[in-house]
Order: structure tokens, then sequence, then C-alpha cells
């Protein structure tokens, strides 16, 4: 097996680095303390990735569909710079696939906006009495002639207060799991803001739904079938130049909406908690050569070449699970809901443990707002928790092991 990138994947990691350091890093720690983006800081951030064929529209997406090493790039990339802005950029993935997806009306609403870099997204699937419980979430709709009426509560979504359109994750008629697109602007719901420990770049909040009417064509679920069914999905496959393993619309047929999300987005935040890591670990290596006491640098001591020594396994470790369980997300296998939690649990706990050596290495500066060691702490503390905590990871793979459920 070849881990090495190719010519094009390293032109491309070389080319958002220096992008990343020009436009992202004098600014980073500046707009971390001061809070989370304006919808219109935002924009500005997308508009300046699409400057750089970065963005989320069919023709970036075209590029990341047909190698997708360079969406784990794009990952561990920004987030080795701010995981925050990497959080809030991610969260505009889902509403781009599905507008390139369905015919009609629905891409022609919404594909102008993807295009121009201006549509914030957020996807809802926590609820205040469902967390890590998915199956007991209460939102609910319910057909009434050409609309699907939509009333329930999520909590912990990221970009909520200044989205413009929601992945709804809810309970249709028959209580069955599905998920709507829902654009604020047809369908307007209300939000509140949630302030937390990390990831500031991207707001987070609540969302209400109080008989909140969608198109019943928004039905997300309904729009993937159809593309399975009526060979629409052949003809995308061909619009986009798909490899021939590409499977990922596979795994909504074959598991839970959720289920089929989380093997995506658990992927992706492995990805980014490796890019976290690494960040940590270039610092305290630099930091280690430089930093004198008692009259030698501090990385000859056995107890900073041990720290380091930890530091290096769990990154390399945490980058590998990362990307094998991407790749097996996108070919749509059977095992990609054991491996994406599996890379997870094990990547956003190293995280934790990476950065909080960093910051004893680095001593009293490891503490202070100068350096963003105490960013990259908080960043990672907080990455243990969405998508399924480290103690539910531990669960999907037990149970994908064993076939033994132990929620029940």
């Amino acid at each position: 097996m070849d881990f090495d990138f190719n010519e094009d994947q390293e032109m491309f990691r070389d080319t958002l680095r220096e992008f990343l350091e020009k436009e992202v890093s004098p600014v980073v720690d500046e707009m971390d303390r001061k809070g989370h983006f304006t919808h219109e800081e935002g924009v500005n951030f997308m508009k300046k990735f699409k400057k750089l064929d970065i963005g989320f529209d069919p023709e970036s997406l075209k590029a990341i569909l047909q190698d997708f090493t360079l969406f784990g790039i794009l990952t561990e990339e920004i987030s080795r710079v701010w995981l925050g802005l990497d959080l809030f950029l991610t969260m505009n993935l889902g509403t781009a696939l599905v507008s390139v997806a369905p015919p009609g009306e629905i891409r022609e609403k919404l594909l102008p906006r993807v295009e121009a870099a201006e549509l914030i997204s957020c996807n809802a699937i926590t609820e205040p009495d469902a967390g890590s419980d998915n199956r007991a979430m209460k939102t609910t709709a319910v057909l009434d002639g050409d609309e699907y009426v939509i009333n329930g509560n999520k909590t912990w979504v990221s970009n909520a207060p200044i989205a413009d359109i929601c992945l709804l994750v809810c309970k249709d008629e028959n209580g069955d799991q599905t998920f709507f697109l829902v654009d604020r602007e047809e369908s307007p719901f209300e939000t509140r803001e949630l302030p937390k420990l990390g990831c500031r770049a991207g707001p987070t909040g609540e969302m209400f739904f109080d008989d909140c009417r969608v198109p019943k064509e928004n039905n997300v679920m309904n729009m993937i079938q159809g593309l399975m069914v009526d060979g629409e999905a052949e003809k995308l496959s061909k619009e986009f130049d798909l490899p021939p393993d590409f499977g990922m619309a596979n795994l909504f047929m074959n598991m839970s909406p959720v289920s089929a999300m989380f093997c995506f987005s658990r992927s992706w935040m492995a990805l980014a908690a490796a890019g976290v890591c690494q960040a940590a670990l270039d610092a305290s290596i630099e930091y280690a050569k430089e930093r004198m006491q008692f009259g030698r640098p501090i990385g000859k001591t056995q107890l900073i070449q041990n720290m380091i020594y930890e530091m290096i396994s769990l990154t390399e470790t945490s980058r590998l699970l990362s990307y094998r369980a991407l790749d097996l997300t996108m070919k749509g296998s059977a095992d990609a809901r054991l491996m994406s939690s599996l890379a997870k649990g094990y990547a956003s706990e190293s995280a934790v443990k990476v950065t909080s050596n960093a910051i004893q290495i680095h001593g009293a500066m490891g503490l202070s707002e100068e350096l963003p060691l105490e960013r990259y702490f908080r960043d990672a503390r907080s990455w243990t928790i969405p998508d399924g905590t480290t103690e539910i990871q531990k669960l999907v793979v037990g149970n994908a092991a064993l076939g033994m459920s132990a929620y029940r």
C-alpha cells in the first residue's frame, strides 16, 4: 500500500499551505478570541477559498469526489491552522452535494447561491432529549398536501445562528428517520446561540421549528431513492466522472440516515483532529530545540523526548486510521461505520493528549494567549463530544465487531 501523496496531491497541499499562511494564520488568534463569525465574515472566508478553486460548488466538488484524498488534505491542513474554520466550512458540504444531485427546481434555486459561495449551511441532528440516543428524537415531519409540516427543537447545531439552509434529521409520520433540506428564506425557523469552550469560528446554537412548512420535494431521502431507482445516479456519476468504487450513496440505502451521515462526519472529524495533533507537535519540536534550561535545550532531556515520542505515535496513528475510514466511507463499505467511529474516537482523544503535552512542554508559555497552544487544547477538548462522544464510539465499534448492542 502506497501512503505517499502523488504529484497533484502534493501540489494541492503546498498551494493550500501557502494560502493558509498568508490569509488565515495572521488573523486566526484575534478572530478566535473575538468569537464566532458573522454571516458576512463567514461568506468572506468562503469566497477567499473559492478564489483558490476550493469550494463546494460543482467544479470544486468534482475534483474532491474524484479523489477524496484531496478532501482529507483540505481538512487536515485547515485544521492544522484553525480547527474552528474547518468546522465552519465543512458544514457546507452536505448542502452542496444535495444541490447538485436533484434535477429541476431545487437545483435551480440552490446552485447559483452555492456557486457564488454565499450559502451557509448546518446539519441538525441533536435534540435536548436526544443526544447520544438519536433514536429518541421527537422532531417530526408530517405530510400536508404538497408540504411537510415540521415541529420540534434541535440543539448544539454548528453554524445554526448564521445558517441560510439546514439539513434537518427528523421522523416522518411512520416514525422512520429521514432528513430534509430546509431553506430559511422559504421555510423560516428561529435560532439561539450557545457559547462554547472551543471551535469558536462558527457559532453553535439551538433551532426551533414551529409548524415550519417545507416543500415535499425537499425530502432528501426521496431524492436519494429517486437517484437510485430512476437511473439518475448513473447520469450524475458520469457528470462528475466518479471512480468505479464510489458508493457513498449506498450507505443511505443500507443504514439509517443518521448512521450514514455519521460515517462521513466521523471520518472528517478524525482527519481534523490529526491536523490539530500535527500543529501541536510541530510547535513542540521547534520549542524543545530552542528553549534553554540548565545550560542546554530542553529537547535533550529524556522526559521531553518521551513526550515527543508519544505525540508522534498518536499523530501518525490518527492520520492513518482517518484516511482508512474516509476511504471505506466513500466506497460505501459495510465496515465504514466501525472504522469511522474507531478513527473519530481515537484521533479526538489523541488530540487532547497531544495538545496537553504541548502545553506541558511549553511550560508557562503554553498557558499564554500569546501562543496558540491553549486554543489547540480548547478545540481538541471540544472535539471529543460532537457526532458521538468517545464512549459512544466505543459502543459502536463493539456492536459492529461483536454483533451485540450495549444500547439496550
